[in-house]
This record gives C-alpha cells, sequence and structure tokens, in this order.
C-alpha cells in the first residue's frame, strides 16, 4: 500500500507544476458553480496501478468530489475498460484531469511492463526486481507499480542496502577489502551485495563474506556456472540489459533474482482518458 504522505506529496509537487497559479482554460470558460460526471477508461491493454494518487489529484482540487472505482489497481484493463467515474465540480475535473491521467497512464505501464516479464518466468524459481533507476521524485510511485504487476522492490534507496559496486571495488582495491569497509561501518542487520563481472570475482565474493552476489552482464552459461559454483550458499542477482527475449534462459539458469531496470525506465504509459458530460449549474 501507499502512504498517504507519500501520495500527498507527489499530487502536491504535480499540481503546483502544472496549475501554477491557477487553470485560465477552465477558469474562463467554465462558470464557478458547474457541475459534471465523467468517465475514466482506458484505450489500452494491460494491468491498472495509480487509482488512490489519481483520486489525490481530483480530491485535492474539490473536496467534495465522488469518485466511484469500478476497478482497483492490479485490475486487467483491456480497450473500453471503465475504471472509475467522477462527479464534481467542473472546473476541479478538467484542472485535475491531465495530472490524474498522467499518473495513472505511467504507474500502469509499469505494472504493465512487470506483469509482462513475471509472466515470462512463471515456473522458474527466479524472482524480478526493479532498480534504482526512476523518475526522480517518483520513486515509491514506481516502485508501488511494480508490486502491482507482481515484481518486487530492490533497495528504495541508497540508505537501504549496501550494494558494492565496480566503481566501488575501484575505490577500495579489491572486494574483500570493499566488504571488509562495509562490514566495518553498516550495521549487523544490513545485507551486504556485491556486483561481480566475472567467475574469479564470483569466487572473491564469496570469499569476502558477500549476502548477495550480483552476476552483471553474464551470459546464460556464465550464470550456471556461478550457481553451480554458489550452490545456494547465497542469493544470486542477474542483472545488465535483461529483455523480454532473453529473461526466460536468464531465469533458467537457476538464478534467484533478476533485476531489469526497463520496468521503470522505458515502460510505455498506458492509454487513458478521461471523458466528461454535460455540465449543470447549482450549488451543494
Amino acid at each position: 500500500m501507499l502512504s498517504l504522505w507519500v501520495i500527498d506529496e507527489a499530487v502536491q509537487r504535480a499540481l503546483a507544476e502544472d496549475v501554477g497559479k491557477g487553470d485560465l482554460t477552465s477558469n474562463a470558460l467554465i462558470p464557478e458553480d458547474a457541475h459534471t460526471e465523467g468517465v475514466i477508461y482506458s484505450k489500452d491493454s494491460g494491468v491498472l496501478a495509480g487509482m488512490p494518487v489519481a483520486r489525490r489529484v481530483f480530491e485535492r482540487l474539490d473536496p467534495e468530489v465522488e469518485i466511484e472505482e469500478e476497478l482497483k489497481d492490479g485490475s486487467m484493463l483491456a480497450p473500453g475498460s471503465v475504471i472509475a467515474r467522477i462527479r464534481g465540480r467542473a472546473r476541479a475535473v478538467l484542472t485535475g484531469e491531465r495530472t490524474a491521467l498522467n499518473f495513472l497512464q505511467r504507474l500502469s505501464g509499469i505494472a504493465t511492463a512487470t506483469a509482462d516479464l513475471v509472466k515470462i518466468i512463471e515456473g522458474t524459481r527466479a524472482s524480478l526486481v526493479d532498480t534504482r533507476k526512476t523518475t526522480p521524485g517518483l520513486r515509491l510511485l514506481e516502485k508501488y507499480a511494480v508490486r502491482v504487476g507482481g515484481g518486487c522492490n530492490h533497495r528504495l534507496g541508497l540508505d537501504d542496502g549496501v550494494l558494492i559496486k565496480d566503481n566501488h571495488i575501484k575505490a577500495a582495491g579489491s572486494i574483500a577489502e570493499a566488504v571488509r569497509c562495509a562490514k566495518k561501518h553498516i550495521p549487523h542487520t544490513i545485507k551486504i551485495e556485491v556486483e561481480v563481472e566475472s567467475i574469479e570475482q564470483l569466487y572473491e565474493a564469496l570469499e569476502a563474506g558477500a549476502d548477495i552476489i550480483m552476476l552483471d552482464n553474464m551470459s546464460p552459461s556464465q550464470m550456471r556456472e556461478a550457481v553451480r559454483i554458489t550452490a545456494g550458499r547465497v542469493p544470486l542477482e542477474a542483472s545488465g540489459g535483461i529483455d523480454k527475449e532473453t529473461i526466460r534462459e536468464v531465469a533458467e539458469s537457476g538464478v534467484d533474482l533478476i533485476s531489469v531496470g526497463a520496468v521503470t525506465h522505458s515502460a510505455r504509459a498506458l492509454d487513458i482518458s478521461l471523458d466528461i458530460g454535460e455540465m449543470k449549474r447549482f450549488s451543494r
């Protein structure tokens, strides 16, 4: 679940960016007391994500808005699927339309991209995880969408776990020294993951006491060899350029985790629209 403060922070930023000092068009064309009804619907197939955020957009603009959700996050969408019905002040509905749809389209696209990959690796031991390749300021929302799509979250930020990558190893001088320094400075409850690029480095990471090992840009045959060598002592994560065409073979190598940055940084937004009906003028 998304906490309300995370939603509110994102919505506040997005509305400030889009509305600024006010919606000049809606304020000029629509009477202040006009009310309307609308329908949010999908023009695409996919997985719905982001309704709590879209709802909050309209609630911030019109506290009395009524939103009837026909579908919940995680629901499958088809062209024509009605997602929600909205009733409220016409100015608020039109002012919030683009912001609400942007959230829905972006998050649903991420959930859909995730679900597509999760389905491909069904029946293997591997779990799909995301990365930190997210839109600045929207990480928690985008990682929520990954969970909606059936994936799992890697660390949420740099303070959420230790991941020793190639540049860290260069800075420390070796994998062993990098792990030693990490253990010296972090709580014992934090796990240490080490990125390796070769079987030789895999042996070094195992010897150094890594809790998780990331296999970076290895071939499927190298991954299978790494699985054999590790023999379940620590979880193995495959990473680097993995897509729909390659992910099944990667999963069948026996790795435990597969990280794919594309589910957040390259997901195609779903096509979702809002249509309104006639306007009525009255005061509540």
